[in-house]
């Protein structure tokens, strides 16, 4: 019996170890994405660091390969971590006649479709719905894409694709609408958190004859900016 008290007050303690790291580990987190919005300053910067990411993503056709390097420079997880793909199931959304009309495919053409949250280290960066032609890869990819958490715009990096771009929208804004015309107003000096998602892509991924075979919503969440204010320097 004492044996076995021990181990429980042994695992006890361990465990509320745990939950007292997990809750330092939050509330760092949670502060270093605070500081965004502490002054005019940090959310002028918030706001250049967004559209910073927003226009990495609108002029590379592999948002995959853009989040490898925005984790990598913003040290977002360990070095040499890479995006990987959690698939989300449960979820599916079957494609309707806008997407088969992206696609250029009628009623009879199967189109896959993955819902996956991409990840860097321990943060999630993007969720995606896609939809895809599975005719239009190759054995293995679809192998890969059923089979492992392989991101999408890495499992089909072989094609050379190209990316066309139907939107990207702004979902959260540091500043008020007019701020560069009216200035920054007293209340941009405290603020609530930031939204769960900041910026959302519509795309399509065409094969370089042009012919379409991946239609893509991408939501960017506030993990992309879970990095230090940068400084100000003078100069």
């Amino acid at each position: 019996m004492l044996p076995s008290l021990k181990c429980i007050r042994i695992a006890a303690r361990a465990a509320a170890g745990m939950a007292l790291g997990t809750q330092i580990a939050f509330a760092q987190q949670s502060s270093t994405r605070s500081h965004w919005l502490n002054s005019p300053a940090s959310r002028v910067e918030a706001l250049a660091v967004l559209q910073t990411l927003n226009a990495n993503l609108l002029s590379n056709a592999s948002a995959t390969l853009t989040l490898d390097r925005w984790c990598a420079a913003h040290k977002l997880a360990p070095e040499g971590s890479k995006i990987v793909a959690q698939r989300v199931r449960g979820q599916d959304k079957p494609a309707d006649d806008h997407i088969r009309e992206l696609l250029t495919v009628g009623p009879g053409e199967l189109i896959a479709y993955r819902h996956v949250r991409l990840v860097c280290g321990d943060r999630v960066l993007s969720e995606a719905d896609n939809w895809y032609l599975p005719a239009k890869l190759t054995a293995a990819m679809n192998h890969a894409l059923k089979t492992s958490d392989i991101a999408f715009g890495r499992a089909v990096q072989a094609l050379n694709f190209t990316r066309t771009n139907l939107s990207a929208k702004l979902l959260w804004s540091p500043l008020s609408e007019g701020w560069d015309i009216d200035g920054l107003v007293a209340h941009e000096t405290s603020s609530p958190s930031l939204q769960p998602f900041l910026l959302e892509h519509r795309a399509v991924l065409k094969l370089r004859d042009g012919t379409p075979f991946s239609a893509v919503v991408e939501s960017y969440t506030d993990n992309v900016l879970d990095f230090p204010v940068p400084r100000l320097l003078s100069r």
